[in-house]
């Protein structure tokens, strides 16, 4: 009996909506592959989301508020709905104010650099003649979702209202799996992703940071030596010749844990990715000098990186050890 390897997949769409295929995987692979995918996708990306609002002389949601159209809840709500890409970790505070009449919309929000309103044209709030509204918004990076009832426990400050927090940069997962055959064998699955994402990550930044997670867990699982024999899977696009020439390759199995899993700034993963630091392990071989001297690493960058490691039980390179990449 053999399993069989994907011999190849595709990716159609454009950058911020994917359909991703992948073929063909041994019987209900698709399902299992998929499964975990869509979770993954939903629940476990990080991005940026409001998280609470203030609005000058409101004291909670179900307040209505003269010269507006909306009530405080539906603001709240129409800010749910902003697409934001967030490059520093700490949380930060934007404003919306206006005279009316006037239809504000997302683009009327003071951000600073650190801030950048994908969906510009979302309206947010009616103001009829003689209205006007002042608006502070905290925005914070996390990831998936978060109800705006846990917050409520834990911070009751007055006159603050909390919104549900919808971090994740996925709009929309959907996968179906279809028969394929190769040769003999009719019962193998197609696997297709549908990824549609607000525009803070691109689908196929999603996908693969997806798909890395999920190595990283799996990798716990794994035990020094290889337990699966090559012999046991089968590449049905594989010429006897390449076969010999796999046999003859010794496989060294590295323990791999991507960056991304701890969450750091844009501006900070970038400068190590571009660095050719792409995981944890690598990450803990540089000394804070080696650092430094990548493109785009400041002194705000390393201070990040000691916390985010020391969190974990870990640290940089010593400073007199040499550093490896």
């Amino acid at each position: 009996m053999t399993v069989t390897t994907p011999s190849g997949g595709s990716a159609k769409g454009d950058e911020n909506h994917l359909l991703f295929t992948i073929s063909p995987l041994p019987p209900g692979y698709g399902m299992t592959l998929g499964n975990a995918l869509r979770r993954v996708l939903y629940s476990s990306l990080p991005g940026a989301a409001v998280t609470s609002i203030s609005i000058e002389g409101v004291s909670h949601e179900y307040s209505t508020m003269k010269g507006a159209v909306e009530s405080a809840m539906d603001i709240g709500l129409n800010l749910r709905q902003l697409a934001l890409r967030k490059y520093h970790k700490d949380a930060e505070v934007i404003t919306l104010e206006g005279k009316g009449p006037a239809m504000l919309t997302a683009k009327d929000l003071k951000v600073s650099s650190d801030i950048e309103v994908l969906n510009p044209d979302l309206p947010l709030v009616s103001l009829e003649k003689g209205g006007s509204l002042k608006v502070q918004i905290t925005v914070e990076k996390g990831v998936g979702y978060v109800p705006a009832s846990e917050k409520n426990r834990t911070q009751n400050e007055p006159g603050l209202i909390y919104v549900d927090a919808v971090f994740t940069p996925v709009k929309r997962v959907r996968y179906d799996i279809a028969q394929t055959r190769v040769g003999q064998r009719t019962n193998l699955d197609e696997l297709k992703v549908e990824i549609e994402t607000n525009g803070s990550l691109t689908a196929k930044e999603a996908m693969k940071f997806a798909s890395q997670l999920l190595t990283s867990y799996f990798n716990y699982f794994s035990l020094d030596e290889e337990q699966i024999e090559k012999e046991f899977l089968a590449n049905f696009q594989r010429t006897p010749q390449a076969v010999v020439a796999e046999e003859g390759q010794q496989q060294v199995k590295q323990s791999y844990t991507p960056i991304e899993i701890l969450n750091l700034s844009p501006r900070t993963l970038n400068a190590l990715i571009n660095g050719g630091i792409g995981s944890i392990e690598q990450l803990t071989k540089c000394s804070k000098a080696s650092l430094t001297n990548l493109r785009g690493f400041g002194s705000k960058a390393l201070d990040e990186v000691d916390q985010v490691l020391k969190d974990r039980g870990l640290a940089l390179l010593d400073e007199n050890a040499p550093a490896t990449l």
